[in-house]
Parts: structure tokens; sequence; C-alpha cells
């Protein structure tokens, strides 16, 4: 019973594992666009009812340049949305992206985040997290995971299976560390390579983008143990930006010679 438990589950996510990143990474999608729209439209009224937003107009005109810049450049089906792009009042260093056309920017990375392409590496990214669904994995995942504890459950107390509770327990925590925190990891690298694309061809300066991290890792004082959270540790990060600089660089240095650089001012 245990082996077809598993054998079930494996065969659901293998079903479920049909999608592709924009980088190849293979990914389990279970949700559809209009659903994680309708989450993504949701949660952005409540953080707006619950988030005072900013009033002064040359921080949003100033925001908005260079949101407007990095969408023009996105697929097309990303571009032509209705992005709706929120200032939030907020000591907060953060930045977020949501399905549907959703984007809010705290005003307290504007400390952090020096100019125009550092605050474009930031939101560049989180744009990023929407271009290759990653809601919709993480959710699925969750999902699936949850599926799988449940069976796992079921089948155990049917053949009487001795330490259950510990048992599950381990369980739960073996798929924490080895499937949803190391997703996390690979969904934020991955963001950080769309993302660098994205600044670049919108004709933001990508080098800024480590300077961007630098500042974020001195502003956070430092990361934590690496296996337990999802984030990459700061230097990781930064090491692994720096690889794409090349690729980046020659699609910044096209749109520089075009004289078609974004000129947003704070």
């Amino acid at each position: 019973m245990l082996k077809t438990t598993a054998l079930v589950t494996a065969t659901v996510l293998l079903l479920a594992s049909c999608a592709e990143s924009p980088t190849g990474r293979r990914q389990v999608m279970l949700f559809n666009d209009a659903e994680l729209s309708k989450m993504g439209a949701q949660s952005f009224e409540q953080i707006k009812a619950e988030t005072p937003t900013s009033k002064d107009r040359n921080t949003i005109q100033y925001v908005q340049c260079i949101t407007g810049a990095l969408i023009n450049v996105t697929p097309a089906e990303y571009a032509r949305q209705n992005w709706e792009v929120v200032v939030f009042d907020s000591e907060q260093v953060n930045a977020f992206a949501l399905p549907g056309g959703k984007i809010g920017i705290y005003t307290g990375l504007l400390k952090v985040a020096e100019n125009q392409s550092q605050l474009a590496a930031v939101v560049g990214h989180e744009i990023a997290h929407v271009m290759a669904g990653h809601s919709n994995e993480r959710l699925s995942t969750n999902q699936f995971v949850q599926t799988a504890m449940t069976l796992s459950s079921t089948a155990m107390k049917a053949y009487q299976v001795q330490y259950q509770n510990e048992l599950m327990t381990a369980f739960g925590i073996g798929a924490q560390l080895g499937v949803t925190l190391p997703f996390s990891r690979a969904h934020e690298t991955e963001a950080d390579i769309i993302g660098l694309d994205l600044m670049a061809k919108a004709g933001f300066e990508p080098r800024q983008a480590v300077n961007l991290w630098q500042n974020m890792a001195a502003a956070g004082g430092g990361g934590s143990i690496e296996i337990l959270s999802t984030h990459p540790l700061p230097e990781n990060r930064i090491t692994a930006i720096r690889k794409e600089l090349p690729v980046a660089m020659k699609s910044y240095n096209e749109r520089k010679a075009r004289a078609a650089l974004p000129q947003c001012r704070l």
C-alpha cells in the first residue's frame, strides 16, 4: 500500500510537471491564470487596505518610470497587461509583483536602491517571479506535499504502522527542507537571472544589480544559514549575478548604442 501510494503521488507529479520556466526548468503548475489573477488581485486589495500609500508625486512618477520601462520589454502577454503600480509609504525594504499585473514598492526600498538601475534590479526581479509562474509553482508544490502527507498518513493508519506521529513529523520536516525551501531558492536565483535580462534590455546598467544586493546585505546585517532560508545568501546571489553579467552587458550596450536609456530621476 505504501509503495502504491508513493507511485500514485509520483505519477501525479510527473503528469503535472508539463510546464517549463523561461530558463528551461521543469515546473509543477496546477492552477490556471484566471485563478492566480483573482488571488493576486485579492491579496493586493488587502495590502492596500492595510498599508498607507505614498502621496508624493515625484516618488510615484519615479517608480512608474522604472516599472514602465521594464514592462515594455517583457513578452507581449505581460507588456499589454494593464499593470497597477502602487508606492506604499512604509519603512519596509521590499517590493513585490503579483499575478494579474500588480506591483507594490515600499518607500523604505528607495533608501537602499540608490539609483534607477538599482531599483530596476529589484522590480525586474519581482516581475520575473510573475513571468516564471513562481506563485503557481509554489502553490502547486505545497498542494502536492499536503496530498502526499495525507495519503501517507492514511496508508500508515490502514496498516497500523507504529510511531505514526513521529514518522509524519519527520516527513513534514523532510518535505520542507527537501522540496519547499530548495524550490524557493531556485525561484530567487531564476528571478535574478530573468530580472537582470529585463533591466539590461530596458536600458538599466546591469552591474548596478551587484551594488544593489551589496546594499541589501549591508542593510540586513548579514545572512542566515542558507539551507534553512528561502533566499540565497547575498554573496552566493552576487556570484550568480556576476556570471550572467557578460550577456546582460551585451543587451545593455546595444540599447545604449541606440541612445535609448531611461532617464528616471527622483
